[in-house]
């Protein structure tokens, strides 16, 4: 049998039965744990003095708290060391700045993540195998182009070049999460006009394909948006729940985690359109377990 909880939480729940006492409650509890039944126990009650009014409604609200799940712990997800409010974060070669943080929805913006240098590396090596971007179709679990997306991307394999690796393991420093639970890093590119609608990035698990989807490490938990040029105007990630928008900068990064595949999270979120200029990200999604 479950441990139950501390006798403060019987106390609290005589409140709800006007009338009752704890030790009321506590003694509802020890009987139906010793395997009474209800007519016996309701008789013993109203042989002592009290109401059958506030005796059934005492039993019903034990039966009630005895056989609710037990509270389940958060599971882990994705998160920077914010504990002590630092304003940067040592992830082994570099130190990465903390700009905002927000806690509810969870979204960190994170400075320095990227030299220009490595944004361009990154940015060449991506050019030659951009192709229509696609979305993971969560009825069938295949994917497909949605006209939502108008963008051109492509995924990089773990450490496919020098600078993949050197972000993923600074990644995995800077939101104490295991490299091999990523995704392959995706590169997309948005010119004028091209925007990503807003979305959640999760998968949601009252369509038929997700089963199929987190069969390859589980649920996604978090997401890394980098940016890796300036665009003239537009293109930022916007978050419509939060009214937050973040305007991309060079080498800077966006973090928002969720715990549950659930609206609450607020982490509803979008590319603008790009107004002038073109616009290119990376972004890393995150999974419970190891990715393959």
């Amino acid at each position: 049998m479950p441990e139950r909880a501390a006798p403060t939480t019987l106390e609290s729940l005589s409140a709800m039965v006007p009338g009752s006492t704890p030790d009321l409650l506590r003694w509802l509890d020890q009987q139906l744990q010793a395997g009474q039944k209800e007519a016996t126990l309701l008789q013993s009650l109203r042989d002592t003095g009290w109401s059958d009014a506030v005796a059934r409604q005492a039993f019903a609200q034990v039966v009630r708290w005895r056989s609710a799940p037990a509270p389940q712990a958060a599971p882990p997800i994705p998160e920077p060391d914010l504990r002590r409010s630092p304003t940067d974060i040592d992830v082994g070669d570099r130190a990465v700045h903390v700009l905002m943080a927000l806690e509810h929805p969870r979204i960190v913006l994170f400075g320095n993540l990227l030299s220009a240098d490595e944004c361009d590396a990154i940015v060449a090596a991506a050019r030659p195998q951009m192709a229509r971007s696609r979305t993971v179709e969560t009825r069938t679990g295949s994917e497909e182009i949605n006209a939502d997306r108008t963008s051109q991307g492509m995924f990089f394999v773990r450490g496919q070049t020098p600078e993949v690796a050197r972000l993923e393991a600074r990644l995995a420093r800077l939101l104490q999460w295991p490299l091999e639970n990523g995704e392959g890093l995706q590169v997309l590119h948005y010119g004028p006009g091209a925007e990503y609608k807003p979305h959640h990035d999760y998968f949601d698990p009252a369509e038929p394909g997700t089963a199929t989807i987190v069969r390859r490490g589980g649920q996604r938990v978090g997401t890394i948006v980098i940016y890796l040029n300036d665009p003239e105007e537009g293109g930022g990630t916007s978050f419509p729940e939060a009214r937050l928008r973040i305007q991309p900068r060079k080498g800077n990064a966006v973090f928002f985690s969720y715990a549950q595949p659930q609206a609450h999270t607020l982490t509803l979120h979008g590319g603008d359109p790009v107004l002038r200029g073109e616009k290119w990200i990376a972004t890393k999604w995150l999974r419970e377990r190891e990715f393959h």
